[in-house]
């Protein structure tokens, strides 16, 4: 049996990660779904430090930029410069449509920029549709066991 695709969910916003939850379970792939609400804990998290010791590496990155701690570029920019990381895919779900976020993000290492939409509808299809992407069209790596 093939295990469930792996999500780590980086957002300090309780209402996008309630809406990505649930446009994430209501997916086709039927997603595991890890979350953290800064970059400090993305980062120990992606590290299995503490206590994420046990955690499982994420087959999909979903990062928000405006991030206490450790805003999303820096998390995007450590995890691309680490070679244990790198391969895991990094997709900038923000806010911003700013083409110096977007641009900045690409030279980062981001494998997509996505700009949160404005209503429900259009958010819980963005979401899906990131998923339906990453774990319906690409091959991904996995990490052995």
């Amino acid at each position: 049996m093939k295990p469930l695709p792996q999500v780590l969910l980086v957002d300090d916003n309780p209402a996008d990660v309630g809406l990505a939850r649930e446009a994430l379970a209501g997916g086709r792939h039927r997603s595991g779904i890890r979350h953290v609400a800064d970059g400090e804990e993305a980062m120990a998290y992606l590290h299995r430090v503490g206590q994420y010791g046990n955690a499982t590496r994420p087959d999909l990155l979903i990062l928000d930029l405006n991030l206490p701690k450790k805003d999303g570029r820096a998390v995007l920019a450590e995890a691309k410069a680490d070679t244990s990381l790198r391969t895991i895919p990094i997709v900038v779900f923000s806010t911003s449509r700013s083409m110096l976020d977007i641009a900045r993000s690409y030279e980062l290492g981001a494998n997509c920029y996505v700009s949160k939409p404005g209503n429900l509808k259009d958010y819980l299809l963005a979401v899906q549709s990131i998923e339906e992407f990453w774990f319906g069209s690409v091959s991904l790596p996995r990490e052995e066991k």
